[in-house]
């Protein structure tokens, strides 16, 4: 039994191999956030589908990199199938680059940073049904709030909470998921 969004094989592999895992990498952390951005507007199949082009375009997601992206990486960007071809989407992640960074050097971490809006630990819902499932909480308003108060782009509440499902902020799998309590035991480690 899997959570009913997971149709297709990318998505199927990404919810039993990925989605509400715990997330303490900072590459990783600049990962999602640079592809639950990509994804405004769009399909998250979409992303899974271009996600290994994004892998390449974006350096294997290192923030410092991306960071000294310029005009001509942008244009080699805009020029890329491989990735979403919207100009502001790139800007995003350039300039998300350098604020990540910022964060770090503040933070120590953007782990350490992110984490203190869940307080440090995963919230474990308990949803039964798909339809359950917030797009927005107050973490998520906090944390949105938050990054755009850093110079963040594409960084709304439904996409930070998004990106908390994703990363294991939150353990949205529901109850009869397979998932749920693989995720939980993550979570404790």
């Amino acid at each position: 039994m899997r959570c009913g969004w997971a149709r297709n094989e990318l998505a199927i592999r990404y919810h039993d191999e990925e989605w509400g895992v715990p997330v303490h990498d900072d590459r990783q952390w600049f990962e999602f956030i640079t592809l639950e951005g990509a994804q405004a507007g769009l399909s998250w199949d979409t992303i899974l589908r271009k996600r290994e082009a994004y892998r390449d375009a974006f350096k294997e997601f290192d923030p410092a990199r991306v960071a000294k992206f310029g005009d001509p990486d942008v244009t080699r960007l805009l020029a890329d199938a491989g990735i979403v071809r919207n100009r502001l989407k790139i800007n995003s992640a350039i300039s998300n680059a350098k604020a990540f960074i910022a964060v770090q050097k503040e933070f120590g971490t953007f782990d350490d940073y992110v984490w203190r809006f869940v307080d440090g630990r995963p919230r474990i819902n308990k949803w039964r049904a798909l339809k359950q499932l917030p797009a927005r909480t107050d973490e998520s308003d906090a944390m949105s709030k938050d990054l755009l108060g850093r110079g963040f782009k594409f960084v709304g509440s439904t996409i930070c909470y998004a990106m908390m499902q994703a990363t294991g902020m939150v353990n949205d799998h529901l109850v009869d998921c397979a998932r749920y309590k693989a995720v939980m035991r993550s979570a404790k480690r």
